[in-house]
């Protein structure tokens, strides 16, 4: 039973049980517009690129890596595949292919920064971003590029049981990380580097290897959130990608707080984008400001961070308590190790 009390508890699944608070208040607030299956529907449509750019992004946090370029990664993919299939005649699977392999490379030279050239994931991210960015303006002129194909745009607008298949694909990628994230060596491995880095290495771990392979994973997974961003709207926008960035990071952050115990992981990720993506649309269906959904996500982020940094204190603090129970008992028994010296759990909870 307190497994399974420690399961549903407010502290474990909270967006769960804000989700519902959320929906109650809305469903009386604003019952014509927010119970209407066409809110529901356009709300996932919407979040379906948010939730994969999330997604990807929790790889990389993962490791232990922050990539500040996320929000452009995407927009470059965006801009890069209209391009080709409009500017330069390339075919739509080839050009979607393409641009997975740039994103993958740019996070490739992310991950050189940050492991070789020893410069902070912050900087490297935050001075890529700004590369990518002017990229963008060069590659389009600063100019939407229209007529892509009606082919590529079907990707963004055929539906299958009434949704449209990005928001399928959010659950193909959501299975493929998780997966990798909980069920390989691969995973352990980035969760160990992310924890500890130090005594992930002391382990055997190549550590270097598995955070550039991390903002590899994060890159790839970015384009193609882009790729699905272009099908969705029809066009290459090229101010498209720095409006992603926040709410990836708060989802991803109050994500950590969901079902892990202050890990990272896949679907608490995803159900913070939808109980985020809930808010908003029922602030916006109430009559509340245009800028509601920057002061929501931003507060978001902020709570979320916080209550993070709760887990991790607690997990410590829950660890050293252990601990010093070990170590009483020891006592009691006449022999007593020195605090910290060959007892369980030392190197978790650190």
């Amino acid at each position: 039973m307190s497994e399974i009390a420690r399961a549903l508890s407010f502290r474990n699944i909270s967006a769960l049980y804000i989700f519902v608070a959320m929906f109650a208040v809305f469903s009386i607030w604003v019952p014509d517009t927010f119970l209407q299956w066409d809110t529901w529907k356009a709300l996932l449509d919407s979040q379906a690129v948010t939730a994969i750019l999330a997604v990807g992004l929790v790889v990389a946090l993962s490791a232990g890596a922050f990539d500040l370029a996320i929000g452009a990664e995407l927009g470059f993919g965006s801009i890069l595949i209209a391009w080709m299939a409009v500017e330069k005649g390339v075919s739509v699977p080839v050009a979607i292919v393409l641009t997975l392999a740039a994103g993958g490379l740019v996070g490739l030279v992310n991950g050189v920064l940050v492991v070789r050239a020893r410069i902070d994931s912050f900087i490297a991210t935050l001075g890529m971003s700004s590369i990518l960015l002017a990229l963008i303006a060069w590659v389009s002129g600063s100019q939407q590029i229209l007529g892509l194909p009606g082919g590529f745009q079907k990707i963004g607008s055929t539906e299958l049981l009434g949704l449209t298949l990005p928001v399928y694909l959010v659950l193909v990628v959501g299975l493929i990380v998780w997966y990798v994230l909980e069920r390989t060596p691969v995973g352990r491995r980035v969760y160990a580097t992310g924890g500890n880095p130090e005594a992930a290495r002391l382990a055997g771990v190549r550590v270097a290897s598995v955070v550039v392979g991390a903002f590899v994973a994060c890159g790839t997974i970015a384009a193609l959130a882009g790729v699905l961003v272009s099908a969705n709207l029809g066009t290459g926008d090229p101010t498209i990608g720095p409006a992603y960035l926040l709410p990836a990071f708060s989802a991803a952050f109050l994500g950590s707080t969901q079902f892990r115990g202050g890990r990272f992981n896949v679907w608490g990720t995803v159900v913070a984008v939808v109980v985020l993506a809930t808010g908003v649309k029922g602030l916006q269906l109430a009559g509340a400001p245009i800028w509601i959904p920057e002061l929501f996500n931003g507060a978001a982020l902020l709570l979320a961070v916080g209550l993070a940094k709760y887990e991790a204190t607690a997990s410590r603090a829950g660890a050293v308590r252990r601990l010093l129970r070990f170590d009483r008992r020891n006592d009691k028994d006449g022999d007593a190790p020195t605090l910290g010296a060959g007892a369980p759990g030392v190197a978790r909870g650190s």
